[in-house]
């Protein structure tokens, strides 16, 4: 059946008329007012039903805290190292949120099933909490609902128990992890020290060269020796100026003084010589008074000469010199004054002798010590060297093995501390239904069923102001 546009122009009208002029006025007061009541009724039937069988609800919440700053400690080891370990703010990143981490494993899953444990659920896990982040502040506001205030109190201890579990949990793995790295760090560090330790211990033994000390030492003794050559130098100068001095006083060599010392020192020769210098003065004194040919004269002049020819006899046997030579060393051997002139110039050059000795024994070893300074100042440079190599190994093995420990001691750097500000609450009054929120639906709803009724009412009056010609 076809349908012609009249019909359906007619049929148009007739809902515009309908809309604006509603059914008919008779019994319009009723019908207003019954469906009104119908729908008002409902409304607070709805709001009785809600209040009267929704279960209660009760929310106990807690409120969490991070304290906001670092920590540092620092740990000097004399002469072996040093190891220092810093841990900055929880919140000095301006990328990463500790509250957000947290907030995240307060409703992670594993968080959740802990904490349901922990409430005496084993099959179920808890329902996730209401996480709230206060802002400008460390403060994380966790609450978490139940069917009886002990119950929410409950479960509110045992999800900051299961999160505090956790995050212990984490902080030992990440402790263990590290101690296993760094325990492999150790191990190599420790070879390291090790192989130092053989190539010092190996030079040492092939040089003898144990310390830079003994270096310094050895070049104390060098400088030594060289303080002693001046000084041996200077004595051999200062006694050969003296025994030739006495020399030249004494109109003698040192050779010569040294044979006439030699006689001096011979009793016999000494005997001789006294007994030749009595004799000679008493046969001076007998041919001054007798004259040179008085028998006694003659006799004393005869036993002189045997006693010259014995003396004579005595001086070569022990110099080896002529008898001319000899009569000479008379006068020195006689004399205590020269003979004690004679006796100082043989032992300034007895002095001049064994300082010359000395001196080429010791510029003999400065020369050893000279010739061998190269090789010891390279071998002191290698002692120098593998000595830093090893300090350099201990003191870093030794700042790793304190860093465990310093490590240890901060189990806070990866997962800030938290602290409870505020215990879990023991809610006073249920959190759901809320009388209040329901009454005031209810009136909400009530006030917008009126105004739209009101609306409908006076909807010709409102038609007939805005479209004047409908």
């Amino acid at each position: 059946m076809i349908h012609s546009p009249i019909s359906k122009k007619r049929r148009v009208e007739r809902f515009w008329d309908l809309v604006r002029d509603g059914l008919h006025t008779e019994g319009r007061y009723a019908r207003y007012l019954a469906l009104m009541s119908a729908i008002l009724g409902l409304i607070w039937l709805i709001t009785l039903a809600f209040l009267v069988l929704m279960p209660n609800r009760y929310d106990s919440s807690f409120t969490l805290i991070l304290p906001g700053s670092g920590v540092g400690s620092s740990l000097n080891l004399e002469s072996i190292g040093q190891a220092t370990t810093a841990t900055n703010s929880a919140f000095s990143s301006s990328s990463i949120s500790p509250t957000e981490n947290y907030k995240r494993l307060l409703m992670a899953d594993v968080t959740l099933a802990r904490a349901g444990k922990l409430a005496g659920d084993e099959n179920e896990k808890m329902s996730a909490p209401h996480v709230k982040l206060i802002d400008q502040t460390n403060l994380i506001e966790v609450s978490i609902t139940a069917d009886s205030p002990s119950q929410a109190q409950k479960k509110a201890q045992s999800l900051r128990a299961a999160f505090l579990d956790g995050l212990d949990q984490l902080r030992q793995d990440e402790g263990e992890k590290r101690e296993e790295a760094e325990s492999k760090r150790l191990v190599q560090l420790e070879t390291k020290v090790r192989e130092a330790q053989q190539k010092l211990l190996a030079f040492q033994g092939e040089t003898g060269l144990v310390s830079l000390e003994q270096f310094n030492n050895r070049i104390s003794a060098l400088d030594s020796l060289q303080d002693r050559e001046r000084q041996a130098r200077t004595d051999t100068k200062r006694a050969s100026a003296t025994a030739s001095r006495i020399a030249s006083a004494l109109n003698i060599s040192v050779a010569t003084a040294n044979k006439a010392f030699t006689l001096k020192a011979d009793p016999v020769f000494q005997s001789l010589l006294a007994r030749y210098a009595t004799v000679n003065t008493s046969a001076s004194e007998k041919k001054a008074t007798l004259g040179p040919n008085h028998s006694q004269v003659q006799q004393i002049d005869a036993e002189n000469e045997q006693l010259k020819t014995q003396m004579l006899a005595r001086g070569s046997k022990l110099t080896g010199l002529s008898g001319e030579v000899l009569m000479g060393f008379a006068d020195l051997s006689m004399s205590s004054e020269r003979g004690a002139l004679v006796g100082a110039m043989v032992a300034r050059d007895s002095e001049r002798l064994g300082a010359s000795a000395g001196l080429a024994d010791i510029r003999a070893q400065i020369s050893e010590q000279t010739a061998k300074a190269p090789k010891l100042v390279n071998q002191a440079s290698q002692l120098a060297d593998l000595q830093r190599d090893l300090r350099v190994s201990e003191a870093v093995f030794s700042s790793a093995l304190a860093r465990i420990d310093t490590n240890k001691a901060d189990p806070f750097a990866s997962y800030p501390l938290v602290q409870t500000l505020e215990e879990p609450s023991l809610p006073e009054e249920r959190s759901s239904p809320s009388t209040i929120v329901a009454i005031a639906g209810a009136l909400g709803s009530s006030l917008v069923l009126l105004i739209g009724f009101g609306l409908l009412w006076f909807r010709q009056i409102i038609i007939r102001k805005v479209l004047p010609n409908a």
